[in-house]
């Protein structure tokens, strides 16, 4: 274990687990430490229940590629705490932060907090706006933990730009249970006369609650499918705005879903004030990489296990509309070249499990429920193939993701095409897979 997950450890030990949405805890531990939230460089803030990591990810390559050096944290992480939070380095991508200088900054900031109540992750948005204050970047991508209006990464008094991605349900007890109420919550990061940026949304609902509030702000609007766009077009990427219009490579990441991604990630750059070339654009979706958002995985110790020839996918959703975002890029895989699809599948039990299956209903052959390992929260896999039985699937609860390829194994007919395989569901699950497997994020 490094040393600062030993210090997150005991921290975990002392402090709730979860979520208690307030600003007043964290505002207060900020002051302590001299408010490093206003001495950060041009933040980009980005919210919303989809997509949240992927455009994360694309802003990150597309100032790479520009030549800038970019904070970015993320969460929650996969295999590894140091996975939340890059530094930037100019001139070269930005690295996870090293062991040390993490430790430090989370000894420092439970020091600061003086073991008054408090969650972890509050403390863990803290050591974000540390870090980040302490060493110079031409600019921060900070995405939201959850929600937005009372999330404690929502301290910052001016980001360069807000951005809110497709809204869905999801976290329904903290953010309400309508599509409407979660889009309020969201758009809590908007603040008065900031640029706002709104990516492709499946809900009309939400959409007008989103413009609703930047207008009633004042903020420089750009919504998806009005002000930019993106499409494909003779095996291109076609992006278009108000002064653009891009001829681009498909991007790296699988996935039509990822055209909105893309665009959205292109116009929230120039939105908070960064100029970017074709070229550069061009790079970007060449270079783009997000681990566990359909991510192949083409060698390791779990990939050994499954029948020779087959593809391995894994992808962290885990609410109904990412179900039916994969689906969807499977079903673009299958048109190109078809292979019997299986599902592993392990998830929480405050998540959707009929939802987020029915997508995949008419596409995969047999799911095999999975427990999430070292979690008092995962769904019993035999309660979960249920559920995938009610989602009108064929499903066979096992005790492990091993265990579900060696199913795969017997399964698979030697006279038909080697299988297609999605490991999903659960970010939890996609961190013990990749941990399993030899390939944690770097």
């Amino acid at each position: 274990m490094s040393e600062a997950a030993r210090e997150i450890e005991a921290l975990l030990a002392l402090h709730p687990k979860g979520f208690d949405l307030s600003l007043e805890r964290v505002t207060r531990l900020l002051e302590t430490l001299g408010n490093p939230q206003d001495r950060l460089p041009p933040v980009i803030h980005v919210a919303g229940t989809n997509g949240k990591g992927s455009v994360t990810a694309f802003c990150r390559a597309l100032l790479e590629a520009a030549g800038l050096s970019v904070h970015v944290h993320t969460s929650p992480h996969l295999v590894n705490w140091h996975e939340r939070y890059r530094i930037g380095r100019k001139g070269e991508p930005g690295q996870l932060v090293e062991d040390a200088v993490f430790a430090d900054a989370v000894r420092r900031v439970a020091a600061a907090n003086g073991g008054q109540q408090i969650t972890v992750f509050e403390i863990l948005t803290a050591v974000t706006f540390l870090l980040f204050s302490e060493q110079p970047a031409d600019v921060a991508i900070i995405e939201v933990g959850l929600g937005g209006r009372f999330d404690a990464t929502n301290v910052m008094k001016s980001p360069a730009v807000s951005v809110i991605m497709p809204i869905s349900l999801d976290h329904q007890a903290y953010l309400g249970d309508s599509v409407e109420l979660i889009a309020a919550e969201k758009a809590g990061i908007m603040k008065r006369g900031v640029p706002v940026v709104i990516g492709q949304q499946e809900f009309e609902a939400a959409r007008a609650v989103l413009i609703e509030t930047a207008e009633r702000l004042g903020c420089p609007l750009q919504v998806f499918g009005q002000d930019f766009l993106a499409f494909e077009q003779y095996g291109r990427l076609v992006y278009q705005d108000e002064s653009r219009l891009s001829d681009l490579p498909l991007p790296r990441l699988p996935g039509r879903h990822q055209y909105a991604n893309a665009a959205a990630a292109i116009r929230a750059v120039r939105s908070a004030g960064f100029s970017l070339t074709d070229t550069e654009i061009e790079a970007a979706m060449r270079s783009v990489e997000w681990p566990a958002r359909l991510q192949r995985l083409t060698d390791g110790a779990l990939v050994a296990e499954a029948p020779e020839g087959a593809e391995v996918w894994l992808d962290g959703g885990h609410n109904p509309g990412a179900g039916e975002v994969i689906a969807e890029a499977l079903a673009g895989f299958e048109e190109k070249q078809s292979r019997p699809l299986f599902l592993i599948v392990g998830m929480i039990n405050t998540k959707d499990p009929i939802g987020y299956l029915r997508a995949f209903v008419g596409l995969a052959e047999y799911v095999f429920t999975v427990p999430i390992r070292n979690s008092d929260v995962g769904i019993d896999p035999v309660a979960l193939a249920s559920s995938a039985y009610d989602a009108g699937l064929v499903a066979e609860p096992v005790s492990s993701v091993a265990e579900a390829l060696a199913g795969i194994r017997r399964l698979s007919k030697p006279d038909k095409a080697a299988p297609r395989i999605l490991i999903g569901g659960s970010l939890y699950l996609a961190g013990d897979v990749l941990a399993d497997n030899g390939t944690p994020p770097t």
